[in-house]
C-alpha cells in the first residue's frame, strides 16, 4: 500500500538491498521491525517492494526520530543479522521530502 503521509516537509529513510539466500527468520524479523517502527515516536508510514532488489521506504517527522529508531536495541540486533546473514548488499539513504504529488 502507498503510505498516507502529511503535508511536507518530512523525512524518508530509503533502504535498498539485495538479499542472500539465507532466510533464518528474516520474514518474521522484518514483520516484527515494521510493527515496532509503527509504535515509535515520529513514525509516519512505510512502503516496501521486492523483485530481486528490495526497497523499503519509511517516513518520519524528523531526524531525531530516525536516530532514535536506528538506536533501538531490537532494531540494532536485526541490523546485525542483516549484515551477518541476510543482505549481500544494502544502502540506506535519508532524504527530506519537500513536495509530493498524488493521483
Amino acid at each position: 500500500m502507498i503510505a498516507k503521509t502529511p503535508t511536507p516537509p518530512y523525512y524518508a529513510v530509503i533502504f535498498t538491498n539485495i538479499r542472500t539466500n539465507i532466510d533464518d527468520g528474516y520474514g518474521i524479523t522484518a514483520d516484527h521491525m515494521v510493527e515496532m517502527a509503527k509504535k515509535q515516536e515520529g513514525f509516519l508510514g512505510i512502503e516496501s517492494a521486492r523483485d530481486g532488489l528490495g526497497i523499503t521506504i519509511s517516513y518520519w517527522t524528523d531526524l531525531a526520530s530516525i536516530k532514535k529508531w536506528k538506536e533501538n536495541s531490537a532494531h540494532l540486533t536485526a541490523q546485525k543479522m542483516g549484515k551477518d546473514k541476510w543482505y549481500e548488499q544494502y544502502t540506506t539513504r535519508i532524504a527530506l521530502v519537500e513536495r509530493e504529488y498524488s493521483l
